[in-house]
């Protein structure tokens, strides 16, 4: 049986290869972050609009069962995690990362990264600082930056890790002690559609506009 220490390793490894991913644009069907956020900066005046029409499509594809399927790019991540939970995350991912760049953030700062991962932590997302140390009078990207030192990222990161692990084995999705072996991506019912809007409206209000509700 897994250790949580693996677990964590685990969980760690997924989101830095699903990250990269989805910035690089490796994995095969999917366009990049960027790509994907230049596509709504072109189609919309403004970057809240625009993230908000971002936000509304990939609410509709996490309700659409089996809309992403063979996730190839993903299968070399030296973990072993269902496929689901590997299918959530970097869509997930690819969909904070691209609000940032919205935002006009710079994806391949360790700070932003970061401000990513939290951003999947959904409603918590302001726990998950605290409990580094990061004073959150607002959830807005651009002071936060300023109070992340590098020595806290990798704090910042771990307790993230550690929630996603408790929100997938708590909702029962997954018992991360027996994962199955990597076989693909398959993104169905496992993904709701309910905790991706909640996740996207994070990211607006993190990446940009504060005082979004």
């Amino acid at each position: 049986m897994s250790s949580d220490s693996d677990n964590h390793s685990f969980m760690m490894q997924l989101l830095d290869k699903a990250y990269d991913a989805a910035v690089s644009g490796s994995v095969p069907g999917t366009d990049s972050a960027e790509d994907l956020a230049r596509d709504y900066q072109n189609d919309y005046d403004e970057p809240l609009k625009a993230a908000e029409a971002l936000v509304r499509w990939q609410n509709v594809k996490a309700g659409t069962s089996g809309f992403v399927t063979g996730l190839g790019g993903l299968i070399t991540i030296p973990v072993a995690l269902p496929a689901n939970i590997t299918s959530v995350i970097y869509v997930q991912i690819r969909m904070i990362a691209a609000i940032a760049k919205i935002g006009g953030y710079d994806l391949h700062d360790d700070r932003v990264k970061t401000l990513v991962f939290v951003c999947l932590a959904g409603n918590s997302a302001k726990d998950v600082l605290k409990t580094a140390g990061i004073s959150v009078a607002t959830a807005a990207a651009k002071g936060l930056i300023k109070q992340i030192p590098k020595t806290v990222i990798g704090q910042i990161n771990k307790a993230v890790g550690f929630r996603l692990i408790t929100k997938f084995g708590t909702k029962g999705a997954v018992n991360l002690g027996k994962a199955v072996p990597f076989i693909g991506g398959v993104l169905g019912a496992a993904m709701d559609a309910a905790a991706t809007n909640a996740i996207g409206n994070v990211a607006i209000k993190t990446f940009i506009d504060e005082n979004y509700n």
